[in-house]
């Protein structure tokens, strides 16, 4: 194959994922036509403080340890709202951020053009488009349980982004306060008792978006046997598939159909 021929084919079949996160900034190339790592991961430590500049550079670090064509797509995951590129809201990192359009952050030190989208909507994308709701379609939701709620609302395979679900009032409190996977830990609830709030959270949720299928992700998600069969639910609600690379994953997908 020729250099030329060689580059064609990583435009159409590769894009590049990050995922931007407090403790570690992670990316890999992705094949777009299964999902899977065209390379090993590449992670770098979070640099503190975690300021654009210092951030952005070490993205540019993690895309400059691979040979990337420079048409490949490049898309990063941020803990944060994003709206048209730009950081409304910070969690896990600098707060400077907000009011920063990481695209133009990113882009500037990395020499090449970034698409941004928030971590839960990389990830719960990604599920759509190769994990656990692959095929399924009309409205898809996926929560990440975790030190959070994480959501992403995907209407037949079009991301509906930053929904924020996490924070619904429920019962006078801040649903992730109550039904999060650090609230479990916290307050030392067994799988049962903290079934009882995720009922509650889920009952909720399924009254307002009514959707075809949730998908429930973040790592408690290895332990869904514990607490999945506790729920009733009319909605059906399955474990994410992909775990630790869905954001990659999404991020890289995203990019290369230039979504926001």
């Amino acid at each position: 194959m020729s250099k030329d021929a060689k580059h064609e084919k990583h435009k159409v079949d590769i894009a590049f994922g990050i995922d931007i996160g407090g403790s570690g900034i992670k990316g890999a190339p992705v094949d777009l036509a299964t999902g899977e790592f065209a390379a090993g991961r590449v992670r770098i430590p979070t640099p503190q403080p975690s300021t654009p500049a210092a951030v952005a550079e070490t993205v540019a670090q993690v895309v400059d340890s691979f040979d990337l064509h420079k048409d490949v797509p490049i898309g990063v995951t941020f803990p944060a709202v994003i709206l048209h590129g730009v950081a409304q809201s910070a969690a896990n990192v600098d707060k400077s951020w907000i009011g920063t359009d990481v695209e133009k952050a990113v882009g500037a030190a990395s020499g090449r053009r970034v698409l941004a989208v928030n971590d839960a909507d990389a990830a719960g994308y990604a599920e759509v488009q190769y994990g656990a709701a692959k095929g399924v379609p009309g409205v898809v939701l996926v929560v990440t349980l975790g030190t959070g709620i994480g959501s992403c609302l995907v209407v037949d395979g079009v991301l509906v982004p930053n929904t924020e679900l996490g924070h619904l009032e429920i019962d006078g409190h801040d649903a992730e306060t109550r039904a999060s996977d650090a609230a479990r830990d916290r307050e030392d609830l067994t799988f049962p008792q903290w079934a009882e709030r995720l009922q509650r959270y889920f009952s909720v949720v399924e009254n307002l978006f009514w959707p075809d299928l949730i998908v429930v992700g973040g790592g408690v998600s290895k332990k869904h046997q514990e607490f999945l069969p506790l729920l009733d639910l009319r909605t059906p609600i399955v474990p994410a598939a992909l775990r630790n690379a869905a954001g990659i994953v999404g991020a890289a997908r995203l990019a290369a159909h230039g979504a926001h």
